[in-house]
């Protein structure tokens, strides 16, 4: 297990340097330079560009400039903006707020998504499989931000049993809705992958051996369906952690969520490179940590799997 992790570690760095050279560079000269993107319609200094170019590393080699940058993210130093505030901070600040709406996300769609499953894939053909993939499939189809719209205007507007906006009090109970909203369309791909992957093994031969044998209902399905059934569904639940943790944007502008989708939101729209590349950065550790994670998960959920020489 431990010559695994550490295999699986020293894959994670070539990754990871090769997504933050392509982060940086697209970040900083995607749109030209810079340091004419925060000008704007205000011309500053030749002086004042030139100390901004030396603050930033600008002036050296982009080879350079990425170096630096990594060797600073790896002291846990992510830079400052151009604002002068160093950008950690905003992120700290920011973090708690999309962990917990990513967490009542992922908690909905693994758990609803994962029982909806089972009961549409062990009802194959029937009118309960036929209903749970419809309405899956009209959740996938509905845009994000109609679902977050008409939920917000039918709870929180005319109903009145959820805030509108979470704006500063972003507790677990504020974050009901837009986590469920982040959350539905995930539910529906959950749904869906682990629909087929019970439909698969609920005929295999070990299933039928233990049916056989005597056992329970409920211990056939626990013990040598579901566990057999849910390494896709745990594959894409992990990959999906860190897509909801970056992903957040458009939920979080919709309730007026102060979170990472909406820093990186801002950033983006004053052309705050450091902070781009600062936030990019870190939802690409968090992408490393969860697959990581799920990889470890396999042998938990198979016992054939082993992680030997």
């Amino acid at each position: 297990m431990l010559w695994y992790i550490g295999r699986r570690l020293l894959q994670m760095i070539p990754v990871f340097l090769g997504a933050t050279l392509l982060i940086y560079v697209m970040a900083f000269y995607a749109g030209g330079d810079p340091i004419q993107a925060i000008m704007g319609d205000k011309p500053l200094s030749q002086a004042v560009q030139a100390k901004l170019r030396a603050q930033y590393n600008l002036d050296k080699p982009l080879i350079m400039q990425w170096l630096i940058y990594v060797g600073n993210v790896l002291r846990g130093d992510f830079g400052v903006g151009f604002n002068g505030r160093p950008n950690i901070d905003r992120i700290s600040a920011a973090f708690p707020v999309t962990f917990r709406l990513a967490l009542i996300a992922v908690i909905f769609e693994t758990v609803l998504g994962i029982i909806a499953g089972v009961v549409s894939g062990l009802r194959k053909g029937t009118w309960i499989d036929t209903t749970l993939l419809m309405i899956s499939l009209l959740v996938i189809a509905v845009p994000t931000f109609v679902i977050g719209f008409v939920s917000q205007f039918v709870l929180g507007v005319k109903l009145g049993v959820v805030p509108v906006n979470v704006g500063r009090d972003a507790s677990f109970q504020n974050l009901l809705l837009p986590g469920f909203v982040l959350g539905i369309v995930s539910f529906a791909y959950v749904l869906r992958l682990t629909r087929t992957s019970i439909s698969d093994v609920v005929s295999a031969d070990h299933v039928r051996t233990a049916t056989a044998k005597g056992l329970s209902r409920g211990g056939v399905i626990s013990k040598h369906i579901l566990r057999n059934s849910l390494i896709p569904v745990i594959t894409f639940i992990g990959a999906d952690l860190g897509a909801l943790m970056g992903g957040a944007i458009v939920t979080e502008k919709i309730f007026n969520i102060n979170g990472v989708g909406s820093v990186l939101y801002q950033a983006i729209n004053k052309s705050e490179a450091p902070m781009i590349v600062s936030v990019v950065t870190i939802m690409v550790m968090i992408f490393l940590l969860t697959n990581l994670i799920v990889d470890l998960l396999y042998a938990v959920l198979d016992p054939r799997i082993r992680y030997a020489k």
